[in-house]
């Protein structure tokens, strides 16, 4: 009996089926459409998954899965549900949709499927194991194919929030001419004190600053990693004309700087954040002063 490979995708090893069978697999899938797209639709409503959306909504959705399931059935190629599951978790992970609601979704229209073929080949039971041959590897990568687009799109849905947030709880602002405030709150991790060094370096440049200060009274503790992402960020502020004032720092933060061995020769530490505000305008009256101030040379 000739043999040919349903599925051209990564996700697995191809596998080998009658195509005669998958003909008529797909014919009968195509057959039943609409009671099985109605079928599906219902149990997705009994199983109260996509409760978000509305009936007309999650038809619409059902039809263009169903569609794009099939012709990957009868194809073998996995590109065109790919793209179809990529654009349906773009629109639906915004509106609260949970990975498990998708999974669970594709396996019941495996399952409404499944049970459709059992019944249309009950009374001929050698056929019928030959036919779920046919379908179930086919029908288990495609669940995999989905069920992975959608992780991999809330995956990066997910950075994209973590980064908004961590830009959110560092902001860099401007206080007068050449002073700057960067206020961190929440854990620093090295990833983060990374960011926070980055956003430091911009808001200084842009801002053409003279003078930061940087206040972690929010900030619970830090390890090793992060007080040396601090002090490389100072460094770095330097080199760009700033000199850095940090305050806020609490006993358990001063203790642990202490205990590291951290190079602490380079960071100016201020009790609280008014007292930082206030050195910070003391240096820069003191830098306008000298810098406009007549010399005796140039009184004679």
């Amino acid at each position: 009996m000739q043999k040919v490979a349903v599925a051209q995708d990564p996700l697995a090893a191809s596998t080998d089926v009658d195509p005669a069978l998958l003909r008529e697999l797909v014919a009968h899938l195509r057959q039943d459409r609409t009671p099985l797209r109605e079928e599906w639709t219902r149990r997705i409503t009994d199983e109260r998954l996509l409760s978000v959306m509305t009936p007309e909504e999650i038809f619409s959705e059902v039809t263009a899965v169903y569609d794009n399931y099939v012709d990957a059935l009868e194809t073998g190629s996995i590109e065109a549900l790919e793209r179809y599951a990529r654009n349906l978790s773009e629109r639906i992970i915004p509106r609260g949709v949970e990975t498990h609601e998708v999974l669970g979704v594709v396996l019941l229209l495996r399952d409404v499927l499944a049970r459709s073929l059992f019944q249309k080949y009950q009374d001929d039971r050698v056929l019928m194991n030959q036919v779920l041959d046919a379908y179930e590897p086919a029908a288990n990568r495609i669940a995999v194919t989905v069920g992975v687009s959608f992780v991999q799109e809330r995956e990066r849905v997910i950075r994209q929030q973590q980064l908004a947030i961590r830009e959110l709880s560092t902001p860099v602002l401007k206080v007068r001419d050449q002073l700057l405030i960067l206020p961190i709150i929440g854990a620093l991790d090295a990833s983060r004190a990374r960011q926070l060094t980055e956003q430091l370096l911009n808001g200084i440049r842009e801002n053409r600053a003279k003078v930061v200060v940087i206040d972690i009274t929010g900030v619970p503790g830090i390890d090793v990693d992060v007080a040396n992402h601090l002090v490389q960020a100072v460094r770095a502020s330097g080199l760009m004309g700033a000199r850095v004032i940090i305050t806020g720092l609490s006993a358990d933060i001063a203790q642990t700087l202490v205990n590291l061995r951290v190079d602490l020769t380079m960071m100016q530490s201020v009790g609280d954040l008014q007292g930082g505000i206030e050195e910070a305008e003391r240096q820069l009256s003191y830098a306008v002063t000298r810098s406009g101030a007549t010399s005796p040379d140039s009184r004679a």
